[in-house]
């Protein structure tokens, strides 16, 4: 017992590698080193007719969307955009995303990705601290005037706007333009506001030696405190996530995948398991242009999905749809949650309704997005976020001393080594030296989450080191108080954070929603029903009863707004 104890932990903290894997390709499955226009151009080469985007019923073929791509690949060359610039995409979920995606990494430019959610000072602040000179954006409203103002106010130098009519199938452009006038702008064309039709010259980009080392895309953190920082994702590291995600689909199919794009493709999540491996594996996207649930079911439908990667939020409100029970999913083969930790009454209900598995998975932005899953058809294990992608090597450092591995048999702060591992932050050395670190003649991402490693190879997030409570001296983990509370049927959704406390310091406090068709307890007896199931210093204050609990602009719970609301 103690040698298979000692095994596991030697293991878990230096070569998850061979720790038992149950995906269906090995940890040492080959990874290519290339570019991103390479994979795109081999995708073309292969199917070139395929469907790449099923947009709303409108389908665009690979070979189409690659052409648009060049084009606009050229357009930004005559413009005098290229290597060294940074050409920013402020959309929601449209087909040219994936044009001036790829497109300005055929120029040899970096991609922004800026969410649509954000305000003129939220995306002035961005813009200036990337560097964009050039952003492309949409005739919606919204959207348009939030880019015209910040192009007046920042040193963004030209705004490139595609209209959304042209986009969608003839009749819904249509009565776009007929019936929802007020939603659509009328741009100021001129010199420096450019209608994207003008940026795609019926002429090919020169041709550049990219290397897989550039950086493809700055990819903005939300942070837990203070500003966003611009990952800096190379080729390298996105064209490695995307291969090491596509190599852990065990499906075998006689005809395209196709993935529900409702994620927003601004998302580093969207931006690999959507994006980049639909492109590797030769998928189709079914996209959506933002979340509603309806539209989604209707669209698992009509477009036979075959994929659905998405948030807990997302999978709950579908089921919260009166049309849920309706919705034919037996095309469906897996659903993949990730952004927060998965519930497992929410798992459970979900594969009751849809007849389909949800795995939960795990990622960061500075990883491109994933670095572990649950399996798809294999054994799984409810509560962690399951075996590490190929060629991810795992460490657990100590919480207090990161450069020391954690004790053995204590949870430790989770570090990553692997292809997808980005390349530092944007102009922000500081902040490079506090999240890399070298063990072991590696470098090492500090993720900031608390985990353990099992000896069956299955990874479990413990909390995250800044959301720790300090209880009088005992560390409290907001997610473990969290889980028991979920356990009560009246619970939809809680989360936990510390408020001061003149005696202990901190005191844990819930706040929770309650679904909609369970008998309504008090607040006072969620409390002493908790406080009755865990620990005296996990004990909460009070438990609180909301109609709604903040989320962050991908659906996910958000303890940090809830902590600026609560504690200002």
């Amino acid at each position: 017992m103690l040698a298979g104890r000692a095994l596991c932990l030697h293991h878990a903290y230096m070569d998850v590698s061979k720790l038992p894997n149950h995906h269906p390709r090995g940890w040492d499955a080959p990874i290519e080193t290339t570019t991103m226009p390479a994979l795109f151009g081999r995708a073309v080469d292969s199917h070139p007719d395929r469907t790449l985007v099923d947009f709303m019923g409108r389908k665009l073929s690979y070979q189409a969307l690659h052409a648009e791509a060049r084009r606009f690949a050229a357009g930004l060359q005559e413009a005098g955009i290229g290597r060294g610039d940074r050409v920013g995409l402020f959309l929601p979920n449209v087909p040219i995303y994936l044009s001036a995606y790829y497109g300005a990494m055929m120029a040899g430019a970096t991609v922004v990705n800026f969410s649509p959610l954000y305000s003129v000072d939220e995306l002035s602040h961005q813009v200036e601290d990337s560097g964009t000179r050039l952003l492309v954006t949409v005739d919606a409203k919204a959207l348009y005037d939030t880019a015209a103002e910040v192009l007046q106010k920042s040193s963004l130098q030209t705004l490139v706007v595609g209209e959304l009519s042209g986009m969608l199938p003839l009749i819904q452009g249509l009565g776009l333009k007929l019936f929802k006038r007020s939603a659509v702008a009328k741009p100021a064309y001129g010199d420096a506001i450019v209608n994207w039709r003008d940026m795609l010259p019926r002429t090919e980009p020169r041709r550049l030696d990219i290397t897989p080392d550039e950086i493809a895309l700055l990819q903005y953190t939300g942070g837990t405190t203070g500003r966003p920082k611009g990952a800096m994702l190379s080729h390298a590291n996105l064209a490695a996530n995307a291969q090491q995600v596509d190599a852990i689909d065990p499906f075998e199919r006689t005809e395209p995948d196709v993935i529900m794009g409702a994620l927003p493709l601004f998302h580093v999540f969207a931006n690999t398991c959507v994006l980049n491996r639909s492109v590797v594996r030769g998928a189709t996207i079914a996209m959506v242009p933002r979340f509603e649930a309806g539209d989604v079911l209707k669209t698992l439908q009509r477009a036979r999905c075959t994929g659905f990667p998405g948030v807990p939020t997302m999978f709950q409100a579908l089921l919260d749809h009166p049309k849920a029970s309706a919705t034919d999913f037996s095309n469906l083969r897996i659903c993949i949650s990730g952004g927060a930790p998965l519930a497992d009454p929410l798992r459970n209900k979900w594969e009751k309704v849809s007849g389909v598995r949800l795995v939960e998975g795990y990622g960061l932005t500075e990883s491109s997005g994933v670095v572990s899953t649950n399996p798809y058809v294999a054994e799984r294990k409810n509560g962690t976020i399951g075996q590490v992608l190929p060629q991810t090597r795992l460490l657990l450092l100590d919480k207090e001393d990161a450069t020391k591995l954690a004790p053995e048999g204590e949870p430790g702060e989770l570090a990553i080594n692997g292809p997808q591992i980005m390349q530092g932050y944007w102009n922000l050395p500081e902040a490079d030296s506090e999240v890399f670190i070298e063990h072991q003649s590696r470098k090492w991402l500090r993720t900031g989450d608390v985990a353990t490693i099992g000896a069956d190879g299955f990874v479990e997030i413990v909390d995250r080191i800044k959301d720790m409570i300090a209880v009088g001296g005992f560390k409290v983990f907001p997610s473990q108080v969290e889980d028991v509370l979920r356990e009560n049927p009246a619970i939809r959704d809680v989360l936990v954070i510390g408020v001061p406390d003149e005696y202990k310091g901190e005191m844990p406090r819930a706040y929770a929603t309650l679904n909609p068709d369970a008998k309504a307890p008090t607040a006072e007896a969620l409390r002493d029903w908790l406080n009755g199931r865990v620990g005296k210093h996990e004990r909460v204050d009070k438990v609180v009863i909301r109609e709604e609990l903040p989320v962050t602009m991908v659906g996910k719970l958000d303890r940090k707004a809830l902590r600026a609301e609560v504690l200002g």
